[in-house]
């Protein structure tokens, strides 16, 4: 692979003739991004006041443009330059991770500190970890386990300690979309197929621990008479060797058995999430006219962001429903198309890691608003509410437009 020297990267604004841009994508994220503004105006619509600037969606329009200039910018950019720059990247956001963590610095939100002033740390993570990883697998030989264990375990090192940093803040969220991202990243370098087996294995192994440690908990609770609900306290959390919180815990037993653990609280709204996107029908109840949203029965502090799909799902139904899918879909496979296209290892990691962290944000999103997994909080990209959320994944796909309009060597 050629990569370019220093004094390339003061030149990657270059024009030239033979670039061309990909069209897939910026339609079908201007679709979702509508989409967004749209619903996220509907499942707030009994809020709002007089003065506009308190209102959520107009905040998404002024995230989704700042999102659109950064997009633009970033396709500009020849892909190659980020990988000189990685490593700096991947240090601002370990300094960033580390300072949230600081009382005082970090904004402390429901018992998690995930703020640093306006933005969260762990968007700029994800894209750190993108980086890392692929400037990592660009320079190492990979091949057999053995040939490839100093990659494996630079990797577990730079992926681990932002992950390890994520979770303590708690971002379970955050950190479950890393994984999948770099399992990729590590498949397409060829790497040997025993160490997916082994990391299946591994896998399974933690179900099984989280799985006894559920188990563990529920005797601990009923054993002691505490209330599932009150997650104020550190009932069970203190005397497990597990890395969960009891809140947490809670999430894991409202999935497997909503009637056991306090449906009306802890269980609540996943069972109005299901009850939004079930009686949707084929054609919805009409924008602003559902009932769950409007009626605060899918709690409004959610329903804008987390649960977005389900008021879409309510309010525009089955039709509205495949829409977004299929939005989503011409991203999903767009990436896939422009990875297969790239000019070099780098193009190919890139836009394969980025179209595999947006699926995973998109399968678990929706697949937690119809019961399908446990709630975790993910959002939906270009859709949910946040500016850091929207703002992260704009310049992720404007890495993957990049890949698409420098897939050629240019005079």
């Amino acid at each position: 692979m050629n990569l370019p020297s220093p004094t390339d990267y003061l030149s990657v604004f270059k024009p030239t003739t033979r670039t061309s841009w990909d069209w897939v994508t910026p339609i079908a994220m201007l679709g979702l991004g509508t989409f967004g503004i749209a619903f996220i105006y509907s499942a707030q619509f009994q809020l709002h006041a007089a003065d506009v600037w308190n209102y959520a969606w107009f905040k998404q329009v002024i995230f989704f443009g700042l999102g659109a200039a950064l997009y633009v910018a970033v396709s500009l950019i020849d892909y190659r330059f980020w990988l000189g720059v990685a490593h700096w990247f991947y240090l601002a956001s370990i300094v960033t991770l580390v300072l949230v963590l600081i009382p005082g610095v970090g904004k402390e939100v429901y018992g998690s500190r995930r703020w640093l002033f306006v933005f969260q740390p762990s968007e700029t993570a994800k894209i750190a970890v993108l980086l890392i990883t692929a400037s990592v697998l660009v320079h190492a030989k990979i091949g057999t386990i053995s040939q490839s264990l100093g990659t494996l375990g630079k990797l577990a090192l730079a992926v681990g300690g932002p992950m390890l940093l994520i979770l303590l803040q708690p971002d379970l969220k955050s950190a479950i979309v890393l994984p999948p991202m770099v399992f990729s990243m590590l498949y397409v370098s060829k790497l040997s197929a025993r160490f997916f087996l082994g990391a299946l294995g591994a896998f399974l192994l933690l179900l099984g621990v989280v799985a006894w440690d559920t188990s563990n908990y529920v005797q601990f609770m009923e054993a002691h008479g505490y209330p599932y609900r009150d997650t104020s306290k550190k009932y069970y959390e203190s005397h497990s060797w597990v890395p969960l919180h009891d809140y947490q815990r809670n999430r894991i037993i409202s999935f497997i058995d909503p009637e056991k653990i306090d449906p009306m609280g802890i269980g609540w709204n996943q069972r109005q999430s299901k009850i939004s996107v079930g009686s949707g029908g084929v054609f919805g109840k009409g924008w602003t006219e559902g009932t769950q949203a409007q009626l605060g029965y899918l709690p409004r502090s959610v329903a804008h962001n987390d649960f977005i799909f389900s008021v879409i799902a309510e309010e525009k139904g089955f039709l509205g429903s495949l829409t977004v899918l299929g939005l989503f879909g011409l991203v999903l496979f767009n990436g896939i198309r422009i990875a297969g296209s790239a000019r070099d290892r780098l193009g190919t990691l890139l836009a394969l890691g980025v179209t595999v962290l947006f699926a995973v944000h998109v399968f678990v999103n929706i697949a937690m608003t119809i019961g399908l997994v446990p709630i975790t909080g993910i959002p939906l990209p270009f859709i949910s509410y946040g500016g850091s959320f929207v703002l992260s994944c704009c310049l992720l796909q404007g890495l993957v437009q990049s890949v698409w309009r420098f897939r050629k060597d240019f005079a």
